[in-house]
């Protein structure tokens, strides 16, 4: 069954949607069968995988507020073993629209219940708020990674998103775990971040994912070609750095099952390797409790 992590962080521009699309990407090349929901209205994953603004197509809306199948919104993102539910301006009402629902937090939730047994793993982009769109898709979750931008002002919206989802824990979904923090944007060039990296490290302990994602010129530029920056240039750091956060998403995971990391070895670089060479020729830390230095 697959494992559900939503992507979420209530301050915007830290890297929720490139971690979705290119954390979807590399586990989908390490041949983990995945799906990526956007659940965000300005719809950027659906973009940065290369599918334009059409109204014609169906969106995450038709399935939370028109009940339509998430069978029948999902399409192929083309890159082998990864699925799209795009996302499209609609969604703006769909937050307003849930309010006099009945189970309104839970409709995302009911929605994947049925397609779970098809993928490893299902990653959620979540909008820059904590709004009903938000919570379903923590609802719907067993984990949530939390991308925190290598600067200080990023750090005051973490204390405020752990303390809603230890709410979110006594009330809408127990299960919820930290997948982990990333750190985005690192430049280590600079004395701040290696500090605000140094004293998040040190409050949240192995909370924080040893794979660090660094200022990248090709990270920031494959979005326009439509593609995961390991289609756009494998070798560099920002692909690196995301295959990398692949192999430890899927280490955690084993560990939980209790199956180790001996079959976690080099073939997420490989397999990425191979399918960036097709693409051209065709065109941590484990999750726990929420809060600080938790192990």
């Amino acid at each position: 069954m697959a494992r559900v992590i939503s992507i979420a962080n209530q301050k915007g521009g830290v890297g929720k949607t490139t971690t979705a699309v290119n954390l979807g990407a590399s586990l989908a090349v390490s041949e983990k069968r995945t799906l990526l929901i956007d659940c965000d209205p300005q719809a950027n994953t659906t973009s940065a995988l290369g599918f334009p603004k059409d109204p014609a197509r169906r969106t995450l809306y038709q399935t939370l507020i028109l009940g339509e199948p998430i069978e029948r919104v999902m399409v192929d993102a083309k890159v082998e073993g990864l699925d799209l539910v795009p996302s499209d301006k609609n969604l703006v009402g769909a937050a307003v629209e849930l309010v006099p629902m009945d189970d309104r937090e839970y409709k995302l939730r009911a929605a994947i219940q049925g397609i779970r047994e098809q993928y490893e793993y299902i990653l959620i982009d979540c909008p820059p708020s904590l709004d009903l769109l938000t919570l379903n898709a923590l609802a719907a979750s067993d984990s949530v990674l939390v991308p925190i931008q290598c600067e200080y002002l990023a750090l005051e919206g973490v204390s405020e998103l752990l303390d809603t989802l230890m709410r979110l824990r006594r009330t809408i979904n127990p299960a919820l775990s930290v997948e982990g923090i990333l750190l985005t944007m690192y430049d280590d060039r600079t004395t701040l971040s290696k500090q605000v990296a140094a004293d998040l490290r040190s409050f949240f302990g192995s909370q924080v994912f040893e794979s660090v994602i660094p200022r990248n010129v090709r990270l920031a530029e494959a979005p326009s070609h439509g593609i995961p920056v390991i289609f756009y240039d494998i070798h560099s750091k920002g692909a690196e750095s995301y295959i990398q956060l692949a192999k430890e998403v899927i280490v955690n995971a084993q560990k939980r099952v209790g199956q180790g990391t001996e079959r976690v070895d080099s073939g997420a670089g490989a397999n990425a390797s191979a399918a960036a060479a097709g693409g051209a020729s065709g065109g941590g830390s484990s999750g726990g409790d929420v809060g600080p230095g938790a192990d």
